[in-house]
């Protein structure tokens, strides 16, 4: 298996961070061909979706995130910037790892689709993406 930790810089505002390119170029590097590409964040406040860029998609799901766990909710963890609680909590509805399909050296992904690293941590403007490739 090959892998390789890399940090993403997210600033203070909640993101989706697209990390396509950066998976495509370590698939590159590593010389693969089928298997399975894995990405994962060892982070309790961010995770890993799959989903449509650029076409306000990423802001949808953010928006979406913010009515289904609304920073005002009285979270019993209180640490951090107001609403923080939250952020503990999104890992159980974006998981905090993804598994990518690989043929030919390419992830399997549809036409539209990307990877990504969502994070509404405010409070944490730097994250670590593990990329891992199992060759099959």
């Amino acid at each position: 298996m090959y892998s390789e930790e890399f940090e993403i810089r997210t600033g203070g505002t909640e993101v989706v961070h697209d990390l396509t390119d950066q998976c495509g170029r370590f698939l590159a590097d590593t010389g693969a061909v089928d298997g399975l590409l894995h990405v994962w964040v060892p982070h309790a406040t961010a995770g890993v979706a799959i989903l449509e860029t650029g076409a306000g998609s990423d802001e949808d799901l953010l928006a979406a995130l913010r009515a289904v766990l609304p920073p005002e909710f009285p979270w019993r963890h209180r640490h951090g910037s107001p609403g923080h609680g939250r952020d503990h909590v999104l890992p159980a509805f974006i998981p905090p790892y993804a598994s990518v399909p690989v043929l030919g050296g390419r992830m399997a992904l549809g036409t539209w689709q990307s990877v990504c690293l969502v994070d509404t941590n405010v409070d944490n403007a730097v994250r670590n993406v593990r990329l891992s490739y199992l060759a099959g």
